[in-house]
């Protein structure tokens, strides 16, 4: 039965008690009903109840369910037992949510320090004249007869000495992690179980949930998906993303684990790529094939539930789930990484730091969309630099690096990767569960990574046999380091510099070596950003002896990995007489106040701020500039050739400075000054089109007022009209240079 306690101040201040009341019905939230008992000293902390909320009653957020509320005094003892019952009952017979209200009062200050009388004086005049609750039931107890004054001593003094006892034990009393633990933490797992699955069991839960049923009819896109998906499977190539994720979840449910995956829009996923509930298109009918791995298989084995649009409660109900079920994968999915920040009070007050101050354990996962992609500062930062700040970890001791690394990772508060691979991703969620302790794990997920053309592995890299293709030194697990693809050897003195990465930019900065041919170059990603691999950081570094170090991220300088990442490099590098923190070298963005810039243009321009990218820019701008003046020039020479000169007049020579201007920066990627230009150019020709237009239909309608030409006459003056006019053009064309200088 699941009890929660509340202050009256927060009960109607704080959002997530309504978060947590609007999950009490929801599919895969409901937990058969919740008794909230709500503390109302009516006073919350120095706020009188007016300026507290706008209700009456500061249970009224609870009216939103239908919920019954129970106001009770108490100052009356068996009322408040009363209550309680009923509440009980009600919960036990309707399996809903029940409120019950103990109005009542403080009669010390919120804490020790606190004087009540400063800001509540007739109140707390009234509260020291007023008998305690203790005293009201013993005086009616002894009215009525049914115990005498000794009772009470007796009862007194029992409560005292198990108190006095309790506390001089506590004196002497040293916390033990299996006191802190539920039942279900009994009999824990062995730590020597691996992440790496036989190819048979891959190839057979493969089949398993790429496989739709004859006569289900999905939508024609996600069909394609599935087949997709099937010829991954059968080929062993191409997997990507979701097909890596969903192998997951396929054999830890094989291997009978309970995989739990929640947040919003997780069913289909924010980016339409997982498509674990498929409808049936012509029946609405949902059919999720992770539910049919096994032959009979519990269909609670596998969960997956579109949650509310809630980060704080939501985010709260899986930590509790992970707490008390050890043996589920529990994997919450922000929709953007940035929407995390409506549950930083969990991440703060109890994820990272739960263990540490309650010795409770977790293994909850949070995956955390993370990508500079142009979309805007709201979509693209997970604030990574969060989640490293909160890490315990001592950035300049290297810690015992023992060959499980199991005691590096038990000495850390938690776990925060940003893998770049399918088969990594595989194998780090794998390792959640097949370990003999949890924890946190904190994952930037990518964005445009789950449908990147390099961003696949081989079924290979997901199973435990040695010489496949993808098997490589660094085998078949969670790789902390990817090492540089090139095939270097153990001592590569020819290469100058060695690019430290995370994330997507990796394969940004390997496409730009790719086509500038740089082979004395080195990139390597570090996968697992906390705790930080020393080990394999000091590999590479003795691998390269002549390389510059770089540190290379898309996030700005006072965000992303790079403030965690200096200090604990320059350890490793000191270690190894490589240098100090002088010789690290910083390439991203400045610092920045906001995450990400709002245009897609100038995003791509602070992408590519190297001299080459510089240089193709701006002859991209010239080009461009060049061709789009060109057709103007040659569209408004028609246009002088049909009209009459007055519209020549209006339109020469100003419509041709137009028209390069026009040309130079409207299809040019200076987004705000093309822009601009542009929109002014455009309402200044219409100006000028509409003022020769009247000028040309004002000559037409006057020929009776002024003087009159011949037929003959009027064919004489267009005729040099039209040579003088093509004369012109020529002339203009070869003296105006149309490149796009002006931008």
């Amino acid at each position: 039965m699941g009890v929660l306690i509340h202050g009256d101040g927060s009960f109607a201040g704080q959002g997530v008690v309504y978060e947590t009341l609007h999950l009490s019905a929801l599919p895969s939230y409901a937990t058969g009903g919740t008794i909230h008992i709500v503390v109302n000293n009516q006073v919350a902390f120095t706020t009188d109840p007016r300026a507290g909320r706008s209700s009456q009653y500061c249970t009224d957020v609870a009216k939103a369910l239908n919920a019954p509320i129970f106001h009770v005094n108490g100052d009356d003892m068996e009322a408040v037992v009363h209550a309680c019952e009923l509440a009980a009952e009600w919960r036990q017979t309707f399996h809903s949510d029940v409120v019950v209200d103990l109005v009542c009062y403080r009669r010390f200050g919120h804490n020790e320090i606190d004087e009540p009388s400063f800001t509540q004086p007739k109140m707390y005049q009234v509260i020291r004249n007023h008998p305690s609750s203790l005293e009201i039931y013993q005086k009616k107890l002894l009215e009525s007869g049914q115990v005498s004054e000794e009772d009470i001593l007796k009862i007194q003094e029992k409560v005292n000495k198990i108190l006095n006892e309790e506390f001089l034990a506590s004196k002497d009393y040293v916390p033990k992690r299996r006191d802190w633990l539920s039942s279900h933490w009994a009999g824990f797992k062995s730590p020597e179980q691996l992440s790496r699955v036989k190819p048979e069991i891959l190839k057979n839960v493969g089949k398993a949930i790429t496989t739709l049923p004859d006569n289900f009819k999905p939508h024609r896109a996600v069909k394609k998906v599935y087949e997709q998906r099937a010829q991954m499977i059968e080929t062993g190539e191409g997997i990507d993303w979701a097909l890596a994720e969903a192998l997951a979840f396929a054999t830890l449910v094989v291997e009978g684990n309970h995989v739990r995956l929640s947040g919003q829009d997780v069913e289909r996923g924010t980016f339409s790529h997982r498509h674990s509930v498929i409808h049936d298109q012509e029946t609405g009918e949902k059919y999720c094939p992770l539910d049919h791995v096994i032959m009979n298989q519990n269909g609670e084995m596998f969960t997956v539930s579109n949650s509310s649009l809630s980060e704080f409660g939501v985010l709260g109900f899986e930590l509790g789930y992970s707490m008390e079920s050890p043996n589920s994968l529990v994997i919450w999915e922000a929709q953007f990484g940035d929407f995390a920040n409506g549950a930083q009070v969990i991440f703060d007050q109890f994820l990272s730091s739960g263990e540490s101050k309650w010795l409770r354990q977790t293994g909850l996962v949070l995956l955390l969309p993370h990508g500079y992609d142009g979309q805007g500062p709201e979509h693209s930062s997970a604030r990574l630099e969060r989640f490293l700040q909160m890490s315990d970890d001592n950035p300049y001791v290297i810690p015992e690096m023992d060959p499980t690394l199991r005691k590096q990772i038990q000495e850390c508060n938690w776990q925060v990767i940003n893998v770049t691979t399918p088969a990594n991703y595989f194998h780090v969620l794998r390792r959640q569960l097949h370990r003999g302790f949890r924890k946190p794990l904190v994952v930037m997920a990518p964005k445009n990574l789950l449908r990147h053309k390099d961003c696949k592995s081989n079924l290979s890299e997901f199973d435990d046999v040695q010489g496949h293709p993808g098997f490589d030194k660094q085998g078949t697990r969670f790789k902390r380091l990817i090492k540089d693809q090139n095939d270097h050897s153990d001592l590569e003195k020819g290469i100058r510099r060695l690019v430290l990465c995370s994330g997507k930019v990796y394969y940004e900065l390997d496409e730009e070596r790719k086509k500038n041919g740089a082979r004395d170059i080195a990139i390597c990603r570090v996968e697992q950003l906390c705790p930080f691999p020393y080990d394999l950081i000091q590999r590479e570094l003795k691998r390269y002896p002549n390389a510059e170090i770089v540190w290379c991220q898309e996030e700005p300088m006072n965000m992303g990995a790079y403030n965690y990442i200096a200090p604990r490099l320059c350890t490793a590098m000191k270690a190894l007489g490589r240098g100090s923190f002088e010789d690290i070298n910083y390439v991203g963005r400045a610092p920045s106040a906001a995450t990400a810039t709002g245009f897609y243009q100038v995003h791509e321009g602070k992408a590519k701020d190297d001299p080459l990218h510089l240089c193709q820019d701006t002859v991209t701008r010239l080009v461009r500039g060049v061709i789009c003046s060109g057709v103007g020039y040659y569209v408004q020479g028609l246009a002088m050739k049909s009209k009459g000169p007055v519209f020549v007049t209006a339109f020469n020579p100003l419509s041709m400075v137009i028209v390069t201007i026009l040309g130079s920066f409207v299809l040019s990627e200076i987004v705000y000054l093309g822009r601009v230009i542009g929109a002014l150019a455009i309402v200044i020709g219409l100006y000028l089109v509409l003022w020769g237009k009247s000028k040309d239909q004002s000559l037409l309608t006057s020929t009776n007022d002024k003087v009159a030409a011949t037929a003959a006459e009027m064919d004489t003056i267009n005729e040099s009209f039209e040579t003088s006019n093509q004369e012109f053009v020529a002339i203009d064309v070869i003296k105006v240079k149309p490149t796009g200088e002006s931008a």
